[in-house]
């Protein structure tokens, strides 16, 4: 699609003067913003300036029922769809009805769930990390159509805009490769202004976005004149067309000048040289004012509609300028939605039945819910096909549910976990897979930047529901990148739940809440314990619980009780851990005939700390326990807590163990023995802490 293919079509004059009212408007908040630059660079802002023709062509394809994820140029978009200048400036002065986030995001990120508009979940500065989120949005669509599960006739179609220097992110790659593979309703906007701050085109790429995507086999593709608001709405209508009808990706390449600032806080002068009156003799809006003429509307009607959008945005600013600030005690709302699940509910220990390990629980776990929710899907690298999972932890799940719902995906972290925001947002519930903790890491930035901030960012709107199974922990012979453990790391991203079941009754049940739970919560799932085969974890075995069992996540559980002799001679300790631990602090407490306590913390966030204080209180003495390197671990964070919380009732200062401060685990089962901790360290951890 070098040129438009459709036929010759008239457009509405009505559309073209509502255009060249919003280009005007659009230009006038530009103005008015550098004008009131010492109050309106507070905070820093973006604005359209240069882009407004292809915006608004793409906003005025945009239906009700459609999603989009802008980037933080957009301001014409949103126009285009009906928000008002004085709702945007609600966000640039960062005020306290904003719509988008109450004051807690930048101007031009918009998040959005209003009657009659699109919905525009959340995204971050929107520099390619969108793209996978939005092409989550499009995979759940496609999910949703091909189970049923759609309400009305509607086809709804993705938006994802970008600028031209996002399109070399790595994360822009996994997204074409999905859109194309699963054949998703999308389209991609590329705006090429040809900068990215300072750094020109020939600096950043060696091909533009079209010639790129060429490499996408089934990504349709079309370049546009983004100045020319005819050219870019004919276009837009045949690639919204071609999403909407064939259910396919295409690529939209328009060019188009930066005629303002990068940012408010990188000013054009700074850098841009001859180069700015170059992109001056490109302003889409005169153009479109040639076309309103030779259509036959006066210069008058012309300069009223430019008067009037002047006077509208003048007044606007007014208003936003009065409008209230923020409530500073809301500082802290909106981190967590409420989850359903607050009470232990069904049997934990069901008569007759044996015993199971803890991969096959969660095995059953994820069937009951796939039976269940019809809108829950999983996918992950080999968790589909006849595999099933490298632990055969979704064994047989794809045959039983089909291709469509439990799949393999290509080796994208970034996508596998970023795609999840998407899908929630249009309705779908995915469990997804990463095949080992080590591999998290290129999924960070999705976990971080998007999916963690969501809910808060959006005042609430747009929480995430995402359930992310990480197999983690050491287990004898894997080595470097197959043994690590994470949750320290994790533990840092604020806004994700992070739960460490360590046995098979936990793990189904906490399998549950996780899924129920509203929130992003990755379920940590040590190797070792899956099938209970490392020496002294054979008790990780458990009666299966019923199939409507679920824990309450951030409920701690005593593992194993210190006698209450030993309690009244003041001969105990309690150790608190998780996952592995547990098990070496059993085996270790043999050797001290009733005096050690164990509590397992089960979930790491949200913490059970009202547990963790009441057991240290009842001993006096506690070692905390993990099996991550313990400098700077979530270990030692919480062993100060304790310290702070608990210094009156202690009798010893807090002890800690964990495994020895090493870059990674070695592939050697004799040095990964003398990294980490086992039963004879936690043993002569104990005896020295009983004997203080």
């Amino acid at each position: 699609m070098d040129k438009v293919m459709m036929e010759a079509q008239t457009i509405e004059l009505a559309i073209l003067k509502k255009a060249y009212r919003l280009m005007e408007t659009a230009k006038t908040m530009a103005a008015t913003y550098e004008d009131n630059k010492a109050i309106c660079s507070k905070y820093v802002h973006a604005t359209s300036r240069g882009h407004e023709a292809i915006q608004l062509a793409t906003a005025l394809q945009l239906k009700p029922y459609d999603y989009a994820a802008l980037y933080y140029r957009d301001e014409s978009i949103l126009l285009g769809i009906g928000l008002q200048p004085y709702e945007l400036m609600l966000q640039l002065l960062g005020k306290a009805d904003d719509p988008f986030s109450g004051g807690r995001n930048y101007y031009g990120h918009p998040s959005l769930k209003r009657e009659g508009f699109p919905t525009i979940p959340h995204q971050s500065a929107a520099t390619g990390m969108q793209a996978i989120s939005s092409t989550g949005m499009a995979h759940g669509i496609a999910y949703l159509e091909s189970q049923g599960l759609l309400k009305g006739e509607e086809k709804p179609v993705v938006l994802c805009s970008m600028g031209d220097g996002a399109v070399t992110e790595g994360e822009v790659a996994e997204a074409f490769q999905m859109a194309v593979l699963k054949k998703l309703p999308i389209v991609y906007l590329v705006q090429d202004n040809e900068w990215g701050i300072s750094a020109k085109a020939s600096e950043m790429r060696a091909m533009d976005a079209y010639e790129y995507a060429a490499g996408f086999k089934g990504m349709e593709r079309l370049r546009l004149d983004g100045t020319d608001f005819v050219e870019a709405y004919e276009g837009m209508q045949v690639a919204f067309d071609y999403a909407r009808k064939l259910r396919k990706p295409i690529l939209v390449h328009a060019r188009c000048p930066l005629l303002g600032h990068h940012t408010s806080g990188v000013r054009q002068e700074w850098y841009r040289g001859d180069d700015l009156q170059k992109q001056r003799e490109r302003d889409p809006l005169p153009k479109l004012r040639e076309v309103l003429l030779d259509s036959g509307v006066t210069i008058e009607e012309l300069n009223g509609i430019a008067q009037q959008a002047r006077e509208a945005v003048a007044a606007d600013f007014r208003r936003a300028l009065d409008a209230p600030d923020p409530d500073p005690a809301s500082f802290d709302k909106d981190v967590f939605a409420p989850t359903p699940v607050t009470e232990e509910q069904g049997q934990r220990k069901p008569a007759g039945v044996e015993k199971t390990n803890m991969v096959d629980a969660a095995l059953h776990a994820v069937d009951d819910i796939l039976r269940t929710y019809p809108e829950a899907l999983l996918y992950g690298q080999d968790v589909g096909g006849e595999l099933g999972g490298v632990f055969r932890e979704a064994a047989l799940l794809a045959k039983k549910y089909g291709d469509d719902r439990v799949f393999n995906t290509p080796i994208q972290e970034a996508y596998i976990i970023g795609s999840t925001a998407g899908m929630a947002a249009v309705g779908a519930k995915a469990i997804v897979e990463i095949q080992f903790a080590d591999y998290m890491w290129p999924g960070l930035n999705q976990l971080a930047g998007e999916i963690s901030k969501s809910y808060y960012l959006t005042n609430g709107k747009f929480p995430v529901q995402a359930l992310i199974r990480v197999p983690t922990g050491a287990y004898g012979y894997g080595g470097p990148y197959h043994s690590g453990s994470i949750e320290s790391t994790l533990l840092n991203i604020r806004g994700v739940k992070v739960v460490y079941p360590s046995n098979a009754a936990d793990m189904k049940g906490l399998m549950k809440a996780a899924f129920l739970d509203p929130n992003p919560v990755v379920m940590l799932e040590h190797k070792g314990l899956y099938w209970s085969k490392l020496p002294g974890t054979e008790s990780a075995k458990r009666v299966e619980p019923s199939e409507d069992y679920i824990i309450p996540l951030g409920k701690a559980h005593i593992a194993q009780h210190a006698s209450e002799e030993q309690v009244r001679n003041g001969n105990s300790l309690t150790v608190i851990t998780y996952g592995m631990g547990i098990y070496w602090a059993k085996m270790a407490s043999e050797q001290f005939n009733g005096s050690i306590e164990i509590l397992d913390l089960r979930t790491l966030n949200p913490l059970d700390f009202e547990a963790v204080t009441a057991s240290v209180q009842r001993h006096g003495k506690v070692l905390v326990l993990t099996e991550e390197p313990l400098m700077n671990s979530f270990a030692e964070s919480l062993a100060g807590r304790i310290s702070k919380a608990c210094f009156q009732q202690l009798d010893a200062p807090v002890f800690t163990l964990g495994a020895a401060n090493l870059p990674a685990i070695p592939l050697s089962v004799e040095l990964e023995k003398m990294m980490l901790p086992n039963a004879d360290k936690v043993a002569a951890a104990m005896r020295e802490l009983l004997n203080y």
